[in-house]
């Protein structure tokens, strides 16, 4: 299939943006296009994070607090606090793996553009987290329900870009973008006119774009969180339907392209 010939044709430009939001999830990618799906996913998942602890009472995109949590709750004897740790962390670890196993079977049958299918499954999953949502006043089943999706979604996610990027965004927690952060302001901040200098020891420079590129991962994910928690306070869980939506048009595009051809 190939796109219309008319340069002012409505259905070529569609068809540029599909190149567009293609090259950007392509098996072979630049920096650039890494740092654009990088930057998105996080503001979603900043959005998503804060509205799921609005909505469900809990963060869900780090598990070193609900394994800590775990812990501590296994030595007081809250064994059902444990159980509730285990049923988040089951689903992050299993959204990790299908994403896993999502990307490598396009590989292997040459599907393409292999990142977009996880990051579509997540849109629809989003949507799933929004209807759960909405009935989770009325049934204990579908919080927990909402809990395990929630946590199935950051996995799914943060496997996906991880291993778009290979392994060098995270994108659902900023623990490693900070600490990354910090050692580049240090770099930065250093004085390499520094007298005790070792005679031949290499100058120390900050990488500035990197920099800027690990600011902006924070200050989307900021931006995100402050967006995604008055989303979901003041219209709800239909505010899952723009984030399923923003991600549908990161990936939708290449997945549409395949089923076409």
């Amino acid at each position: 299939m190939t796109a219309p010939d008319t340069p002012d044709d409505p259905h070529r430009l569609a068809w540029r943006y599909s190149d567009f939001t293609a090259g950007m999830l392509a098996s072979e990618r630049t920096p650039l296009a890494d740092a654009r799906v990088g930057l998105a996913m996080t503001f979603v998942a900043g959005a998503t994070n804060a509205g799921g602890l609005l909505a469900v009472g809990q963060y869900t995109s780090h598990m070193s607090g609900i394994i800590s949590a775990m812990a501590d709750n296994a030595v007081i004897g809250a064994s059902g606090l444990v159980i509730a740790g285990i049923g988040a962390l089951l689903p992050f670890i299993l959204g990790a793996a299908v994403s896993a196993v999502l990307v490598n079977w396009a590989r292997l049958h040459h599907v393409g553009r292999e990142y977009a299918i996880p990051l579509t499954l997540e849109a629809f999953l989003l949507l799933a987290f929004g209807l759960l949502g909405s009935l989770a006043h009325a049934s204990p089943v579908a919080l927990v329900a909402d809990v395990a999706v929630l946590c199935f979604i950051m996995g799914l996610q943060n496997a996906t870009v991880t291993k778009l990027s290979g392994a060098k965004i995270r994108t659902t927690h900023m623990t490693g973008v900070v600490t990354d952060l910090g050692i580049e302001l240090g770099k930065l901040f250093y004085l390499n006119h520094n007298r005790r200098r070792r005679p031949g020891a290499p100058l120390i420079y900050a990488d500035r774009e990197k920099l800027k590129l690990l600011a902006m991962f924070v200050a989307l994910f900021f931006a995100g969180g402050v967006i995604g928690a008055l989303g979901f306070k003041y219209i709800g869980f239909v505010f899952c339907v723009p984030l399923a939506i923003l991600i549908l048009i990161l990936a939708g595009p290449s997945v549409f392209r395949r089923l076409m051809r």
